[in-house]
């Protein structure tokens, strides 16, 4: 069924104009951007069956060239398409963090951090460095891993809160597998760069794990 076999109330384009783009899901706003579908598949139909086989939105955009466009429908231009998307939502959130704006609760990074740090494949650690009022002075991407880990190394931390002076640190990582649950090691690491740091008088403020949901704040675990 194409699209415009649809009732007019249940078409992606009108929905998103009637009820605003968070009523739709996420295979509605996929469908937006696809605007076609391939023979005998509509846009919603070629959404759907993508989300299906990259896993969700986080596996499809993080995925490479040659995976996404062998899919049925997708070529060289809906590839770049959703590439540009995806950065354009990236930058919208990176600009809520960018130098000099205020990070006064775990929800004002929360949103940025999965942006920033969800679609890698592999384990990144990464750091947000604030001055003394929680103002950004820089973001910095600062270890990758393998899929399931990345060494962290609290003197390097130390240097890099050094060189920018900073009065706070927020520190996050990313699990490709998806689940956002602190590991021992996860725990045990927070805590010696929180050591570290107070030894120079900056303070971990939190410790995000990023997943397929929200993140989750060792903070507010109770877990620092």
């Amino acid at each position: 069924m194409r699209i415009h076999d649809l009732p007019a109330h249940d078409r992606p384009r009108e929905r998103l104009a009637r009820l605003g783009p968070a009523a739709l899901s996420d295979a509605e706003l996929l469908a937006l951007f696809l605007r076609t579908g391939h023979r005998g598949a509509s846009a919603l139909d070629l959404a759907r069956a993508l989300i299906v086989r990259f896993g969700g939105l986080a596996g499809l955009l993080g995925a490479g060239e040659s995976d996404v466009t062998a899919a049925p429908g997708i070529g060289p231009a809906k590839h770049a398409q959703l590439r540009a998307a995806a950065e354009l939502s990236r930058r919208a959130l990176e600009s809520a963090c960018a130098r000099g704006a205020t990070l006064s609760s775990p929800r004002d990074s929360a949103a940025f951090l999965r942006a920033w740090l969800r679609p890698y494949p592999y384990e990144v650690f990464a750091c947000i460095f604030l001055d003394n009022r929680h103002r950004v002075i820089a973001t910095e991407e600062m270890f990758r891993g393998t899929i399931d880990g990345a060494s962290v190394h609290p003197r390097e931390v130390v240097r890099r809160a050094l060189a920018h002076n900073a009065a706070a640190v927020i520190c996050a990582h990313n699990h490709p597998s998806g689940v956002a649950e602190p590991s021992a090691a996860d725990v045990a690491i927070t805590r010696r760069l929180a050591d570290a740091l107070a030894l120079i008088d900056v303070r971990v403020l939190d410790h995000f794990v990023v997943g397929d949901e929200q993140p989750l704040s060792m903070a507010e675990r109770g877990l620092l």
